[in-house]
């Protein structure tokens, strides 16, 4: 940095990026951003196609970096009132557009594929091919000489789009000089091959590549999309004088009086000032049973209010509320992930400079020793060196497996939307679970009840049947599953924050909490109070019935733990893989989840930017984290996870920012997936050394390593035929994963 800032000057902002392909465009938005002046650090991140940047502001600009990024080829959104709007229209745009590429490239890559493997012998032949080829290759493929040119052009390490836009260009040139002028190798005694279907079928494959990759990156902006459709668009605003106005939400301050009606959201965070109701908070603390908000309670923006209505004063606002943070730690969270390098373009970095350097010595040296014929022996070693070396088995070495591993995912419920999670999963060492909706069904219901007498279960049914609170529907469902039948009670009144009073038949009947009991001076006897106790000590309400004064049953509710959750967790710490639970709920329901399923590792009362803390805490340490979790609280550390995974029952926007979906709630897909990512990335591996094996004993053999001892030269043609039989050992290896076994 050419200028020294003062840091209580500095500013922060973040800017979506348009026309980024790849990896490597990123890191050079990345260098020329960090290169502009009165810029201290930035940092781009091209699976989310933003940057952000902190910068003097007296100094560097918006426009001054935009510029900057502008000179390169790429683009920075400015426009602060719908910048999220204008990146997403462009990111669409670009993904029509390359869809359109890769099906068009495809259709015309299939006859020349036919035509070069059986029909080379039909007049016109090269001709045909060559007519097909040539849009695929310059017009739908011109991504890759444009991204190669830039990458050449700001001395970036070259990439995969340098090694197609290199062999492809390549190719096709020698093959249209071939088609056009075949008596210069026919006068010599040679055969004028050609290569067209070669250049075609890489340009298509790998388009296809980066069409999945394009697809999986694009769910990413539509989980803040669903976050911010949390808050509601109007608010009702209680003035002074009791009237009410209905206005924007954006328009809402601080200390203005809210109505909150039944089913509405609400708006902002604030304190309830009358009324009372229960509301559904998980969105915050992932528990499904909604919490009960009178007069000086807190409520939170984007939670749902139940039955009653109340009035609150707000007292957090605009970017200020709880669900405003969530949505600004899960962006940032996306966006601080550096893009994983892919193997391929790291070796593309190496391989490149070696293969043109080698075509280079390869021609030198045909020109000095290689006689009457040295030009045209040089031209035809190094273009044969250069066509040998065509990515086709590396380009397909990856996507293959990639996609057969997520085609054997969605056979097993699991929806795999980004490569590099099944790539990763098999590296992780923790996994963090959510308890409720995760290793819990996620919503209360009765696990055990106990009655002296079953004469008082249709009065039961008959009470809570007047109620709406979630307990209350727990154990409505429970007696109609037993077949109880509904008596015919009249006289309920419902208590507040205690229970239900009713008369029948001339009896007074009771059923709630303890607090409803000591009202009322009634004593449990001392069997059913040693039950009660026992059931309250793994965590469970209890609820209690009561029929002229005396306890004749009581019922346990709680959230059950799911049928397969101890199975699953066991075999993950079989594997040597730690399992932390984390939950919003109290610690005595938290330790008593931990102690059920075996796990060592729990916390209670955990805030979503708590769980996202903890997970960025287990990385620091050198943890691969897995985060699974069902819930918007969950969405934060889903986003910060190196792996995230989400109960396909859970909320929409878990799915979304999650890479990997579980359509089926059972934990037991955990360790299948896991075991997916292993024999996937082995698959890649055995791929790669297959692509370099033909490269390593197919290179100097091209380049005529052989010629002084036996006369043996590679023939263009067979270098082709080489080529295809690596990339057909290629998919047939990726193939085998499918019938592997789970």
């Amino acid at each position: 940095m050419a200028t020294t800032m003062i840091k209580d000057k500095l500013k922060k902002d973040t800017f979506p990026v348009l026309e980024m392909t790849c990896a490597a465009c990123a890191v050079s938005v990345e260098s020329m951003l960090k290169a502009a002046e009165g810029v201290q650090d930035a940092g781009v991140n091209f699976a989310n196609q933003s940057a952000w940047v902190t910068y003097d502001p007296g100094i560097a600009t918006p426009q001054s970096l935009q510029n900057a990024v502008r000179a390169i080829g790429y683009d920075l959104v400015l426009d602060t009132e719908n910048r999220q709007e204008v990146k997403e229209t462009a990111q669409r745009k670009a993904y029509e557009a390359l869809k359109q590429r890769t099906i068009w490239s495809s259709v015309l890559t299939l006859p020349v594929v036919i035509i070069g493997m059986f029909f080379m012998n039909i007049p016109y032949a090269n001709w045909i091919m060559m007519a097909l080829s040539t849009p695929v290759v310059f017009y739908f493929g011109r991504s890759f000489f444009v991204n190669a040119w830039k990458q050449a052009r700001f001395r970036a390490d070259a990439s995969m789009d340098t090694l197609v836009a290199l062999s492809t260009g390549i190719a096709w040139l020698f093959s249209t000089f071939n088609t056009i002028y075949p008596a210069y190798w026919h006068q010599r005694g040679l055969h004028a091959h050609v290569y067209f279907e070669a250049a075609a079928v890489i340009i298509a494959f790998i388009s296809l590549g980066k069409l999945l990759e394009e697809r999986a990156k694009s769910s990413t902006s539509s989980a803040i999309k669903k976050l911010m459709g949390l808050q509601p668009q109007t608010v009702t605003l209680v003035q002074p004088d009791g009237q009410q106005q209905e206005v924007p939400a954006e328009q809402v301050k601080v200390n203005d009086i809210i109505l909150v009606k039944p089913g509405a959201k609400i708006p902002v965070d604030g304190e309830v000032t009358a009324g009372s109701s229960y509301v559904d908070e998980s969105m915050i603390s992932g528990e499904p049973v909604p919490v009960q908000k009178t007069a000086g309670e807190k409520v939170f923006a984007g939670a749902i209010n139940q039955q009653g209505s109340f009035q609150f004063r707000a007292q957090k606002v605009g970017g200020d509320t709880v669900l405003a943070q969530i949505i600004k730690m899960v962006q940032e969270a996306q966006g601080s992930k550096a893009p994983v390098q892919k193997l391929a373009d790291k070796i593309a970095g190496i391989f490149v400079p070696m293969v043109i350097g080698i075509a280079l010595l390869t021609f030198a040296v045909w020109m000095i020793a290689g006689g009457q014929h040295a030009f045209t022996h040089a031209l035809l070693a190094a273009v044969t060196v250069l066509v040998i070396a065509c990515p086709c088995a590396l380009g397909l070495a990856t996507p293959t497996a990639i996609m057969v591993g997520v085609g054997k995912g969605a056979e097993h419920n699991m929806l795999i939307r980004d490569a590099e999670s099944l790539e990763l999963a098999h590296r992780v060492n923790a996994v963090i679970l959510d308890k409720t909706g995760t290793i819990t069904e996620g919503r209360p219901a009765v696990t055990d009840i106990y009655f002296s007498s079953d004469d008082g279960k249709p009065v039961l049914l008959a009470m809570e049947m007047q109620s709406q609170h979630p307990l209350a529907i727990a154990v409505v469902q429970h007696l109609q599953s037993e077949g109880v039948q509904v008596a015919d009670v009249n006289r309920i009144d419902n208590l507040s924050g205690r229970g239900i009073k009713a008369q029948y038949n001339g009896q007074q009947f009771l059923v709630g909490n303890s607090r409803l009991l000591e009202e009322h001076g009634i004593q449990p006897d001392a069997a059913i109070a040693a039950k009660a106790a026992e059931w309250q000590d793994a965590a469970k309400t209890v609820i209690a019935f009561a029929a002229n004064g005396k306890v004749t049953g009581i019922i346990a509710i709680a959230d059950k733990i799911k049928a397969t959750s101890q199975q699953a967790i066991a075999t993950l710490q079989q594997r040597g893989i730690a399992v932390y639970m984390l939950t919003g709920d109290q610690a005595q329901t938290a330790a008593a989840v931990a102690r059920e399923t075996g796990i060592q590792h729990y916390k209670a009362g955990v805030m979503p930017a708590d769980k996202a803390a903890f997970v960025k805490e287990l990385q620091q340490q050198g943890r691969v984290v897995a985060m699974v979790g069902d819930g918007i609280n969950d969405s934060h550390a889903l986003a910060q996870a190196d792996v995230s995974i989400a109960m396909g029952k859970g909320s929409d926007i878990a799915m979304d920012v999650a890479k990997i979906t579980l359509i089926t709630s059972d934990l037991n897909s955990i360790p299948q997936v896991l075991k997916l990512s292993r024999r996937t990335v082995r698959t890649v591996r055995q791929n790669l050394f297959w692509a370099f094996i033909y490269n390593l004993v197919g290179i100097p053999l091209a380049a005529g390593i052989l010629y002084p001892f036996n006369g043996f030269l590679l023939d263009p043609m067979i270098a082709g035929a080489a080529m295809a039989l690596s990339s057909v050992s290629v998919v047939s290896n990726s193939l085998r994963l499918k019938l592997s076994k789970f």
